[in-house]
């Protein structure tokens, strides 16, 4: 179910309308062109996405290929294959609808706007941002109703946020504008409302967050509505982290429990097995002071539907990063089906990531391969950007046109590819079509295995829409191996399999991927050709001791962890982690909590000290988000776990993760 969409799949003045369109020469049929589409237009409005497909298809068959009317029929088509989970088709039939409208015709902007919609909405569900942005600038931009307008400019602030806020702002002021020329349902000025609480948010603004969640929620009907939908419950849930953010935890509270958050009557939010928090480290550099809060949907068959990014404390790439790892999460369909549907919708979790099992970035070493050879061939490779990653693109791309234009398959050109194509700002398409023209060059310089890696596996990657489905992006990795300049190289076959693990475990149900996984990090571990303390054959020990731990075998991960050379104290894999010997009763329950009549959870993260203390504790998860967090905290500051003999005075044991319950008396919950 995706509920938060484009504005073709909204409500109210923001809805695009099916319409008719005047069709090219008919072909001899029982039934017209014409009727046919107006027939096909029709059941787009039907809940029947399948029979809808199946009027579109045999509609584009009836059209000249290369026609007009080819391309309006397959603009039309790429809603319903979107709904239908079909998204790199319904991204193919968008482009090349898009492709065969004539650009001076008029009557086709409605259909053009519907074309990059779509195209941004499913760079969104696929949380590749800053596509999102270029698609929806060139719907704002061809939009010709003010509606039309206001519904693409609605979904390019959503991407902004987290690209650049500073343009989502602007987004705002454009839309306020247009806003002050037409009449608008309150909910959709409430959905306004809202995008620009949650730009203040995550600029820092917190006052001007909490003026504006207050407005969205006056806007919905205020808080005594007798019913309320999810977007209520999102529209609170944005106060309710306002008022945190300001100090003010009573209200924040209070704005929560109007959520319906926490407060189950049938059913029970439990966290899954597969509901983990991503390392810190990584490709995204994510470090243990970074916070975020991301909203996703559950499916019934217990996967994610949809995650998208509401607040985080580290930048919009910390955001996106923890929206990823939540894709990858799953229930039992059984347990998801005793969930009421409204609170599988909009969930919110807030996350950190976890010290556990840390490990570096594949990505940086092959970029630090690729930098070096540069280097040795006297090239300058131009600076990393210090500031905001959209503020340095300009710089960057007028260095790229000054050494394409110098000569365009040089290794300076080069350099500035590989700098373009880093800074996340850059739309996937044009990144995959940049990475390939990096990737020619490096080749026909005879650059590295591994520092060609730096182009062509996130080059593959970036080319395929659908990579979030399973076993797609292992399928794409895959060839590579079999091709004779990355199978030869020991450093680059090692970090093409160790990219395939990391994609498959973030995407794949566990009882799916923990053994081919293991397959494939033991073909790294085993390799003769990696020196015994090669980054990645150690990252390839510390990823299989991860899923060993994961699976309990305990003694295998110990083992495993030791072969690395590094310093085995973390608690999971101890011979003998030390035992708790004092704990907090009922005391520990927050009373603002019971008050309000919350349930929740969270998982926390600590140390334990020589003496049995625990030090540097950290929620990782927790549901509702901020609720339990500092009692799941302070719950592990009262607790005292037996000493530990070391001899340096290092920890006990380290990064021990444990999940707390905070459940409510039976009598309160039939109160509640």
């Amino acid at each position: 179910m995706r509920i938060r969409g484009v504005a073709l799949l909204s409500v109210g003045v923001l809805a695009i309308a099916g319409g008719s369109v005047p069709l090219g020469a008919q072909t001899p049929s029982a039934t017209t062109l014409q009727q046919d589409f107006d027939a096909a237009a029709a059941l787009d409005a039907k809940p029947d996405r399948a029979a809808s497909l199946a009027a579109w298809e045999e509609l584009e068959a009836r059209t000249k290929p290369g026609s007009r009317s080819r391309g309006i029929v397959l603009v039309r088509k790429a809603p319903t294959l979107f709904a239908l989970n079909r998204s790199d088709e319904s991204v193919k039939a968008a482009r090349a609808g898009l492709a065969l409208l004539p650009q001076g015709d008029a009557s086709l902007a409605e259909d053009r706007t519907r074309a990059f919609l779509i195209l941004g909405q499913v760079a969104m569900d696929t949380l590749d941002y800053a596509g999102a942005v270029a698609a929806l600038q060139q719907a704002e931009a061809g939009a010709i109703s003010t509606a039309d307008k206001l519904g693409a400019m609605l979904s390019l602030v959503t991407a902004q946020i987290f690209v650049d806020p500073t343009a989502a702002a602007a987004t705002l002021a454009r839309s306020d504008a247009l806003i002050g020329t037409t009449k608008l349902d309150k909910a959709v000025l409430a959905r306004f409302a809202r995008e620009r609480t949650i730009l203040k948010l995550n600029t820092g603004d917190i006052a001007g967050a909490r003026t504006s969640a207050l407005q969205a929620i006056k806007l919905l009907g205020g808080m005594e509505t007798a019913k309320i939908d999810i977007t209520d419950a999102s529209a609170r849930s944005d106060a309710a982290i306002a008022y945190l953010l300001s100090g003010n935890a009573d209200e924040a509270r209070r704005y929560m429990a109007y959520t319906g958050a926490g407060r189950m009557t049938k059913g029970s939010f439990d966290p899954a097995a597969e509901m983990r928090s991503p390392d810190c480290g990584g490709d995204a550099g994510l470090k243990p002071q970074d916070v975020a809060v991301v909203e996703f949907n559950i499916a019934s068959d217990g996967t994610i539907d949809q995650a998208m990014p509401i607040y985080a404390a580290g930048g919009g790439q910390v955001a996106l990063e923890f929206a990823r790892a939540v894709k990858g999460w799953s229930w039992p369909a059984e347990q998801v089906q005793a969930i009421p549907a409204f609170y599988r919708y909009h969930v919110r979790v807030e996350m950190r990531c976890s010290t556990a099992f840390e490990r570096p970035s594949i990505s940086d070493g092959l970029d630090g391969i690729l930098e070096q050879w540069l280097v040795s061939k006297g090239v300058a490779v131009p600076p990393a950007p210090t500031g905001p990653q959209g503020t340095a693109l300009p710089t960057q791309r007028a260095e790229l046109a000054s050494a394409t234009a110098q000569s365009p398959n040089a290794l300076r050109t080069l350099a500035a590819l590989y700098r373009v194509t880093n800074n996340p700002t850059v739309a996937r398409e044009e990144r995959a079509a940049l990475y390939a023209r990096g990737l020619a060059i490096a080749s026909a310089n005879d650059a590295p295995p591994s520092a060609r890696l730096s182009f062509d596996l996130p080059g593959r990657l970036s080319a395929v829409t659908d990579i979030w489905k399973p076993g797609v992006y292992q399928r794409t990795l895959m060839p590579m191996l079999s091709e004779p300049v990355y199978a030869n190289d020991p450093q680059a076959r090692a970090a093409i399999r160790l990219m395939m693990v990391d994609g498959t475990v973030s995407r794949t149900r566990k009882s799916d991927k923990n053994d081919t996984s293991l397959v494939i990090l033991r073909q790294v571990a085993d390799d003769k050709g990696l020196q015994p303390n090669d980054p990645l054959r150690v990252g390839a020990l510390i990823r299989i001791a991860s899923i060993e731990e994961r699976n309990g075998q305990i003694d295998a991960a110990r083992a495993t962890f030791a072969s690395t050379g590094l310093t085995a104290n973390q608690c999971a894999i101890m011979d003998a982690p030390p035992k708790m010997v004092a704990m907090p009763g009922s005391e520990a329950f927050p009373m603002e909590a019971q008050r309000w009549g919350f349930e929740g959870w969270t998982q926390v993260q600590f140390d334990i000290g020589a003496d049995g203390n625990v030090i540097n504790q950290r929620a990782l998860l927790s549901y509702p988000p901020f609720i339990f967090s500092e009692a799941g905290t302070k719950f592990f500051t009262k607790a005292k776990y037996a000493k530990t003999y070391r001899p340096d005075g290092a920890l006990g044991c380290g990064a021990t993760t444990t999940r707390i319950k905070f459940m409510l008396p039976e009598s309160a919950r039939r109160g509640s």
